[in-house]
């Protein structure tokens, strides 16, 4: 596998939306995402989190609402829903 690359997306504001670890296919025709992926709201809270393995995610995934609170925790197999994902309400209650 090639180096890991850190790349980094920014909202209009200039605030970061986006930021994750790639690498370039061997013929340099497309990055591919590997590693911790982290996605944050515009104030710089995060909005999600989880692991990309060789361009699917893999592990745990998080969703976070606008106060920190988490707001849904899913997990994958290679790019692949292994469990109903769970859903919590801005007070940290679970949704049915």
């Amino acid at each position: 596998m090639a180096d890991l690359e850190i790349a980094e997306v920014f909202h209009e504001s200039g605030s970061l939306r986006f930021r994750y670890t790639r690498y370039l296919v061997p013929d340099g025709s497309r990055w591919i995402r590997h590693g911790l992926f982290v996605a944050y709201q515009e104030n710089g809270a995060i909005a999600s989190e989880g692991t990309y393995e060789h361009g699917l995610e893999h592990g745990p995934w998080k969703d976070f609402h606008p106060n920190g609170q988490l707001a849904a925790l899913g997990r994958y197999d290679r790019g692949i829903e292994i469990e109903p994902w769970q859903h919590w309400d801005a007070d940290g209650r679970p949704e049915i």
